[in-house]
């Protein structure tokens, strides 16, 4: 499939900043990535972020941080908020800028704490699309066999649900990384923090069917392209790529949002399918399955519980649709009994 091209933003689209602004910026990028441990994906977009926030203070003749009033940031986030985003674009860069202005005041560049003048804006909580159990199991065994590459996306697909992983920590796997003896999977989540998680029989047989019999030859692959000198020592090749692509590199997020987005369409499944579906699905279903919110926040390696909470509204709706189909005075059951008619109190 041909790559597409991405189209490039002219210079004068560009944000424009002051030179002492990106110096800034550079040395702010190293303590993102050193101290804080944030991924390469989260540092380019605060960066880009960042400058949209410094084109509008160099427009607003803001050349000394100490002089930056609550007006000027609320006319920020006004200008922001004119452009349409959505409450999470505009929630992270809100956060991009309040963590700048943090670590302005720790290296003492400003006098005060000037994210007191900030304020996260509120976000409305948006259901996570899912898939019920009949329509995970399609979309996971739905690669056709046929196919060159059929084994490794099956053992993508099975993973993903089996483990809940993000995309970014699946295309970060070694293969060192997963214990098919053990039955765990070891995995790198935001903040550079590290969590295993446990992986089921069905995806261990899919990886298991992966390595065994195509990934080799996409190692042979890569190293013939030069990717890497063959033949591999035990220590290299345990810090390869556990899923490679045909041409024996790494696999990108690209590839992987094409590939759940190509078989969830050749199994007629409606709406946006992407990776992050089958994160959904698997907390979910875990939790309709009587697994407790902690242990689905530890395996979901989320930082605070009110993220997994999200979930429980999920399983609570879920907890209605049975009740008024099942209840016999369940609103369902109610309007079979008395059709044309809608209940009244």
């Amino acid at each position: 499939m041909p790559a597409v091209a991405r189209r490039r933003r002219a210079p004068a689209d560009r944000p424009q900043c002051s030179p002492q602004f990106l110096q800034w910026l550079a040395a702010f990028r190293v303590y993102q990535t050193v101290e804080l441990g944030l991924s390469a994906n989260t540092v380019a977009a605060y960066r880009r972020d960042l400058e949209q926030c410094g084109d509008f203070f160099r427009r607003r003749g803001v050349d000394d941080w100490n002089t930056l009033t609550p007006q000027v940031l609320q006319d920020l986030l006004i200008e922001l908020s004119d452009r349409g985003l959505k409450e999470t674009t505009l929630a992270r860069k809100v956060v991009a800028l309040r963590m700048w202005l943090r670590w302005l005041h720790e290296t003492r560049v400003v006098d005060r704490d000037l994210t007191t003048l900030l304020e996260l804006p509120k976000k409305w909580q948006r259901l996570p699309a899912t898939l019920n159990l009949d329509r995970t199991a399609e979309l996971v065994t739905s690669p056709d066999p046929e196919r060159p590459l059929a084994l490794r996306d099956r053992a993508i697909l099975e993973l993903f649900y089996a483990c809940g992983l993000r995309v970014s920590e699946l295309c970060g796997l070694r293969e060192g990384d997963l214990n098919r003896a053990a039955g765990y999977v070891r995995c790198m989540g935001k903040g550079r923090k590290e969590r295993v998680v446990p992986v089921g029989r069905c995806a261990l047989d899919a990886v298991a069917a992966y390595v065994e019999h195509l990934r080799p030859r996409l190692v042979e692959e890569g190293g013939r392209r030069g990717r890497w000198k063959l033949p591999l020592t035990r220590a290299a090749a345990a810090g390869l790529p556990l899923f490679l692509s045909r041409t024996g590199g790494p696999l990108d997020r690209v590839a992987v949002w094409d590939l759940v987005r190509r078989e969830a369409t050749r199994r007629g499944i409606a709406g946006k399918v992407s990776p992050h579906t089958l994160r959904h699905s698997f907390a979910t279903h875990l939790l309709e399955g009587g697994a407790d919110l902690r242990v689905v926040q530890e395996l979901l390696g989320h930082a605070s519980i009110a993220t997994t909470e999200i979930y429980t509204h999920v399983q609570t709706r879920r907890l209605q649709e049975i009740h008024a189909r099942c209840h016999p005075r369940g609103a369902d059951a109610m309007r079979k009994k008395r059709p044309g008619r809608e209940t009244g109190a």
